[in-house]
């Protein structure tokens, strides 16, 4: 078969970018494949990080696209879907997150020649931070599709809620595995300048609002002086609130903070010094967090938003927190550490989820999706 991805790929960073790369090369072990990524992904005013390209920091393994669509230019979304349709691919998978998507990714599905099935990987069909524009731009784009893919059921409700009609699956997020092994503890530990033998939280990834960073701070003010909270990731947008909460909490020397985007080589240390990963987000869908988590054998603390009780809490690979409070988040981090036996569970559920969420069967059962489409 012959396969188009549109989507973002390097010089891009970020999760869908890994993603991307990841489903890339593992189609490509048994299909014809071509990536298709954007001249333009944002126009600067809105993304707030740092930057959204690899630096030579990064380490990033390159990926061969053609960099056609510029979301913000019209005129380039007729020249990619022409470049695209003459390559003649028998399918089109376009991964969707954000409404801004919608105009330049609709377009490019619509002028695909008609033995060309397009299939949508919808990470989110409402975002986090929702706006009123949100729901008739996907709706827009949605109808472009032939068929959808979700990565949890929550996103599968959302979508049927503003698209029934559209044949969908739900492939859950595959375990990244391109980050290298597990380290021993106490070189981890070296490596990042941390106190060895204590308990070890870990806050992991881009530091955005509807995350709650400040949730998981104000849990760890009511911990005991056994715990240590480690925050690695870019914030986007300003992190004085945040800082101000660490300064006036109960141990500010306890928090160490690595403000910046991990790159791949360093993803391993964090994790390897961590006992528990801990996502107190406000709202979600599916988190990439925890495909990480899931690698190095790292069980979660997670609040019961969107898909986080199905993908984590159902999987028995983490705890959930009935309530997104910082009482709850601390209790669930002392449950964890106060019962040896959950401990063991967690550990065994992972296991499991290792096996199931392979690239190789999600490549699989993306194709064998598609081949249904009519």
């Amino acid at each position: 078969m012959k396969i188009a991805i549109l989507s973002c790929f390097y010089p891009y960073r970020g999760g869908i970018a890994q993603f991307n790369a990841n489903l890339f090369e593992e189609l490509g072990k048994t299909h014809d494949v071509r990536a298709f990524s954007f001249s333009r992904q944002y126009p600067d005013f809105l993304f707030p990080g740092k930057t959204q390209y690899v630096t030579p920091e990064d380490e990033a393994v390159p990926v061969k696209a053609e960099a056609l669509l510029d979301t913000a230019d019209p005129f380039s979304w007729g020249r990619t879907a022409r470049a695209i349709r003459a390559w003649g691919p028998d399918l089109l998978v376009l991964r969707y997150w954000m409404s801004w998507f919608a105009p330049s990714l609709g377009t490019v599905a619509r002028k695909m020649a008609p033995g060309c099935k397009v299939v949508g990987i919808l990470d989110n069909v409402i975002p986090h931070e929702r706006h009123w524009f949100d729901a008739p731009l996907t709706k827009w784009f949605l109808r472009g599709l032939d068929g959808a893919v979700t990565l949890c059921e929550e996103v599968g409700r959302d979508l049927q809620a503003l698209r029934p009609d559209v044949p969908h699956t739900v492939l859950p997020h595959p375990i990244y595995t391109h980050f290298g092994p597990k380290l021993p503890r106490e070189e981890a530990e070296a490596r990042l300048g941390l106190p060895a033998g204590r308990r070890t939280l870990l806050f992991f990834g881009l530091i955005r609002e509807y995350k709650g960073l400040d949730i998981l701070l104000r849990a760890f003010d009511l911990l005991d002086g056994s715990y240590q909270l480690v925050i690695a990731g870019e914030p986007y947008g300003s992190f004085e609130k945040y800082r101000k909460l660490i300064d006036g909490g109960r141990a500010p020397q306890d928090v160490h903070v690595f403000p910046d985007y991990i790159r791949d080589s360093e993803v391993k240390n964090y994790f390897s010094a961590a006992d528990l990963t801990v996502l107190p987000y406000r709202s979600a869908t599916q988190s990439g967090i925890s495909s990480v988590s899931n690698h190095f054998g790292v069980p979660m603390v997670v609040t019961d938003v969107g898909g986080l009780r199905e993908t984590v809490g159902a999987r028995g690979t983490g705890i959930v927190c009935e309530e997104g409070t910082p009482e709850c988040v601390a209790a669930a981090i002392r449950r964890y550490f106060d019962e040896p036996a959950l401990q063991e569970s967690l550990r065994a559920g992972i296991a499991a989820e290792k096996e199931r969420l392979s690239w190789s069967r999600f490549a699989q059962d993306l194709t064998q999706f598609a081949a249904t489409l009519q």
